[in-house]
C-alpha cells in the first residue's frame, strides 16, 4: 500500500522534522474516536505513529527527570514527576508551559525518528497528533486527515463516557479549536457521527481514495 502520488505535495525540505516520505497528520477532537479509528489503520496493517506516546517517552528519559527535578522541584513528588501538579503549574504559570514544552518539543525530532526506524517498510508516515491545526503542523504534512463528530455529539460523548455534566462538557469542548473550524481545514474528514459500522465504512473508502 502507498500514498497516491497526487496527495504527494511536499518536499523533503517542506516537511515536518525534514522527512524523506510522505506524511499524513491524524487528528481529531475530544470523543471524535480518533483512538477508534487508529485501531482500524493498524488492522489494516498500517503503522500510526502517536505523537502523545512520544511525549510520554520523552517524559521517561533521565534527561527530562532531571530538567523538571532542577527547575521545578515543586512537581516531583516521591522521586519522579507528579503530572497532576505539572499541569497545574502550567495553568497558573504560563512561562513554566513555555519552558517545559520548549523542552520536550526540542526532542520530539529524535524521538520521531527513532519510533519510525522500527518501521521502515510502509513507504509514507501516519503521524496522530492531537493539535495538528492548532499548531500549525498541518502545513508540515502531505495530507491532513480529521476524525470528526458535530460538537452536539462529542458533549454527549463526554458526559456519557467521563461523567460530566453538561456545563463542564461545553467547558471542555471551548478550550479546543472547534470542530467545525478543524473540517474546514481538513484535506479528508472522516466522520465518526454514527455507529462503528458506519465508521468502519469511512475508514475503508478513506483508504481506497488516498492509497493504491
Amino acid at each position: 500500500m502507498k500514498l497516491k502520488s497526487k496527495f504527494i505535495k511536499l518536499n523533503e525540505a517542506q516537511r515536518l522534522y525534514g522527512l524523506d516520505k510522505p506524511i499524513i497528520g491524524l487528528t481529531g477532537g475530544i470523543a471524535t474516536g480518533k483512538s477508534t479509528v487508529t485501531k482500524l489503520l493498524e488492522a489494516q496493517g498500517l503503522v500510526v505513529l502517536d505523537a502523545d506516546r512520544l511525549v510520554k517517552s520523552i517524559y521517561q528519559t533521565q534527561e527530562a527527570k532531571d530538567f523538571i527535578k532542577t527547575n521545578f522541584p515543586e512537581t516531583w513528588v516521591n522521586s519522579e514527576i507528579n503530572f497532576q501538579k505539572l499541569r497545574e503549574l502550567f495553568f497558573h504559570n504560563p512561562k513554566t508551559k513555555e519552558a517545559v514544552e520548549g523542552f520536550i518539543y526540542a526532542r520530539l525530532p529524535q524521538a520521531f525518528a527513532n519510533a519510525a526506524a522500527q518501521n521502515t517498510k510502509q513507504p509514507f508516515y501516519i503521524y496522530d497528533v492531537p493539535l495538528l491545526f492548532e499548531k500549525g503542523l498541518d502545513q508540515k504534512m502531505d495530507l491532513s486527515v480529521l476524525v470528526y463528530a458535530p460538537r452536539k455529539i462529542q458533549r454527549a460523548r463526554l458526559m456519557d463516557r467521563d461523567g460530566h455534566i453538561e456545563e463542564m462538557a461545553e467547558k471542555i469542548l471551548t478550550h479546543q479549536l472547534d470542530i467545525e473550524d478543524k473540517k474546514l481545514k481538513a484535506n479528508f474528514v472522516i466522520d465518526n457521527s454514527a455507529g462503528m459500522e458506519e465508521l468502519a465504512a469511512e475508514v475503508k473508502q478513506f483508504l481506497l481514495q488516498v492509497f493504491e
